[in-house]
């Protein structure tokens, strides 16, 4: 225990600027009177740390100490570094944290001077817009810890009807697609695995009860998500008012974009079809037509009819 603790004190300074005394008593869960003798062992071991009285005081690592980080460049290391902190933003995570104390004590000081002087190049952030984060990350740190210990989880869950139903779930693992955060379960209403969107989990409540270990494996579950069967699928044609090439370009690709004479913009693109393609339609307003099929046209014009009824 003592080993461990001495180890983390060092990773700490080496990764940060300046640490004082009482904040390496709290963290370790001792008393000051066992860091001062902490830092002393740890000086005796070679590793040379300097002690500044004040209020600004603390301990600090020379500059000139460093680990050897062999093969690793500066670059790899604040790579690592952007993309831990952008995954340390939204989950809960100790040994996360842990991780990204011994990655930046891989940095020299100098070299953390640098990332200071020159400012973030890149920020990772996976927290849905719109959302009351630390609620988030709750919901996320509860359902990570069920599929650790693959313990059943039941879910008020939200249809995108807006009908909820109460499942029982066995979490297998969470994944961030596109701009949302969702949980692979199997499903026992279903028999099935399925995809459970996290905005739409209204309540979860982790049970006591353990599952045995599927076959699935998460990274087979996310290798199948978005597939569907052909027959799920429709080919469409759009036409497109020249204001919104934008945003047409930005989901469509250019390479779906054929701009006509009159500066419209044609799109045929094959689809699923479900509801969300019909919000995605109608979110382009007076400037959008569909061309083909006829069963989607009509479609898209009954549910703009009682949109204009529910408002009139």
């Amino acid at each position: 225990m003592k080993f461990q603790r001495l180890l983390g004190i060092t990773m700490l300074l080496l990764s940060r600027k300046r640490v004082g005394a009482q904040e390496l008593a709290d963290r370790f869960e001792v008393s000051l009177r066992t860091i001062y003798r902490d830092i002393e062992a740890i000086n005796a071991a070679g590793v040379p740390i300097a002690s500044f009285a004040g209020v600004d005081g603390g301990f600090e690592i020379m500059d000139q100490f460093r680990i050897e980080r062999q093969i690793v460049t500066f670059d790899d290391l604040s790579s690592i570094v952007t993309a831990l902190k952008g995954m340390q933003s939204t989950l809960q995570d100790q040994q996360m944290d842990d991780l990204l104390t011994k990655i930046t004590a891989l940095i020299t000081k100098s070299e953390q001077n640098r990332i200071e002087e020159a400012g973030e190049q890149l920020i990772i952030g996976v927290n849905p817009w719109m959302t009351r984060v630390e609620e988030f990350k709750d919901k996320l740190a509860e359902l990570r810890l069920a599929a650790k210990k693959r313990n059943v989880v039941w879910l008020t869950y939200a249809s995108s009807e807006g009908d909820t139903a109460v499942r029982a779930v066995e979490p297998i693992g969470l994944a961030w697609k596109g701009n949302a955060w969702y949980l692979y379960a199997y499903c026992r209403l279903r028999q099935d695995c399925r995809t459970f969107k996290l905005s739409r989990i209204r309540k979860l409540q982790v049970d006591m009860e353990v599952f045995p270990r599927r076959p699935e494996r998460l990274e087979d579950l996310d290798a199948k998500w978005g597939q569907r069967g052909a027959e799920s699928y429709i080919t469409m044609v759009l036409r497109f008012h020249p204001r919104v090439r934008v945003r047409v370009e930005e989901y469509f690709g250019p390479e779906q974009v054929k701009v006509e004479e009159d500066g419209s913009l044609l799109v045929r693109s094959e689809h699923p079809a479900d509801a969300w393609l019909n919000g995605m339609i109608l979110s382009y307003g007076p400037n959008v037509q569909v061309l083909e099929p006829k069963s989607l046209a009509e479609e898209i014009s009954g549910q703009a009819r009682r949109i204009v009824e529910l408002n009139t």
